[in-house]
């Protein structure tokens, strides 16, 4: 035992101290927190900067409403036709030519949307519900029922999601918390397993390559030295994870207190006037930040982050110890990714079907399978907590994780100890099988 915890703290110091894993610790979530930055303000300033003069040919004397421009669309309707158009519409002014054929208001069809340049699907999409909206308002006209009448008709509907606990009691829930929560869970999981256990795969390789292993092994176990790579190299992950959420934490703190200070008069002004009219947000604060935090304090945070640390050690060392076996295989980086690949399909499948099958049913039957084999469970539980799932779920996908690594530890040692000792041959999955069966 003293000879694995040596090694930890081996592994632990030599990278802990890297001036590379202080960088990218502090400056992570502030890269993070730039890049959603900058998605949000240049979606911002694309929606509102991009516009489109479209000329519109129309050939239909049964639609006789017009076209109204918008925002980011204008129509003008000409005289010239189709064909005397398209060879100069670079040199017209018009970005787009918008053709409305003779067809029937019930099953419109032929309506070519034409340009120097392909038309995007934002812009697609806007036309055809603008040519929509025009042939519902002259149905009504021709119906004799007024669009204002109709629009007097609507109503706006807005749920409160509830979930009822074991004591029959309603509490509060957030359907969009839920899934940004389950998200993001599933995919630091995804990352953080990845990024960590190639990182053991590396290490094994850089020791063999430079025959530090051989002196090494002189004075430890095989079995030790893998086990004490991997714990070191966990131990890093943990480091590095706590202080994200410590940082990411202050981060956001200071971000919301900024946006309520410089928030203007007469935006808290429109909040509070939504407020009196029974909008949902926070009572006790005026800021749109408000809800979202409202949002997740009806989560379990504390269980969440608990169980994303279980599953985090348990899932690294799952496949950690596959990929210190596929290290110890293998002379060169360059030779691993014909090993890689089956490893890493599992972890693959299971966050793919988490971020789409979980997120829509997170109670059926895939859902349920998914997060209870020690393959996928690492990232469909975490998908799936937010949502709620019976403790006696969680146990069972916790012990069978405990002993699926137990199980991976166990077989990629028996590869691991004559592996890492063999030099200058190309392995298969047949000789890794064999070193597999061969007895101490």
């Amino acid at each position: 035992m003293r000879k694995i915890l040596l090694i930890i703290q081996r592994e632990y110091l030599s990278r802990v101290k890297k001036k590379s894993f202080i960088l990218m610790t502090l400056l992570t979530p502030l890269i993070i927190a730039g890049f959603y930055g900058l998605i949000i303000y240049f979606s911002i300033q694309g929606a509102k900067g991009t516009f489109n003069k479209i000329a519109v040919v129309s050939n239909n004397k049964t639609l006789t409403e017009k076209l109204t421009s918008g925002n980011n669309t204008s129509y003008v309707y000409v005289n010239e036709t189709l064909e005397t158009l398209k060879p100069s519409i670079r040199k017209s002014g018009f970005d787009y030519i918008l053709y409305l054929p003779e067809f029937s208001l019930d099953k419109p069809a032929g309506i070519q949307l034409l340009g120097a340049k392909q038309a995007g699907l934002t812009l697609n999409n806007r036309v055809e519900e603008d040519i929509e909206n025009i042939i519902r308002t002259q149905k009504l006209k021709e119906s004799g029922i007024a669009q204002e009448k109709l629009d007097k008709l609507k109503s706006s509907v807005s749920i409160d999601n509830k979930k009822i606990d074991e004591n029959g009691k309603d509490e509060d829930s957030s359907a969009g918390a839920t899934m940004i929560i389950g998200t993001a869970s599933g995919i630091l999981m995804f990352m953080f397993i990845l990024i960590y256990g190639i990182q053991v795969m590396r290490g094994v390789i850089e020791e063999k390559t430079s025959r530090i292993i051989e002196v090494m092994i002189s004075s430890v176990k095989p079995f030790q030295l893998m086990m004490g790579k991997i714990i070191g190299i966990a131990l890093v992950g943990l480091t590095q994870f706590i202080l994200w959420i410590v940082l990411t934490t202050a981060i956001s703190t200071i971000a919301a207190k900024m946006f309520v200070d410089k928030a203007p008069v007469q935006q808290k002004t429109m909040i509070t006037a939504q407020l009196k009219a029974g909008t949902k947000m926070n009572q006790e604060s005026s800021n749109p930040i408000a809800y979202v935090q409202k949002s997740l304090s009806n989560l379990n945070l504390t269980k969440i982050i608990s169980v994303f640390l279980f599953f985090f050690i348990g899932g690294y060392f799952f496949y950690s110890a596959l990929y210190a076996a596929i290290g110890s295989a293998v002379d060169s980086e360059t030779e691993t990714q014909q090993f890689m690949m089956p490893v890493m399909m599992p972890l693959l499948v299971g966050y793919a079907l988490s971020l789409s099958v979980i997120t829509n049913d997170p109670y059926g039957s895939i859902a349920f399978w998914l997060s209870m084999i020690p393959f996928t469970s690492p990232i469909a539980m975490m998908v799936r907590l937010p949502y709620g799932v019976p403790d006696w779920q969680l146990a069972l996908s916790m012990v069978l994780l405990i002993f699926g690594f137990i199980g991976t530890v166990w077989v990629a040692s028996r590869i691991y100890r004559v592996g890492i000792l063999m030099y200058g041959k190309k392995t298969s999955f047949k000789e890794m099988i064999k070193w597999f069966a061969y007895r101490n």
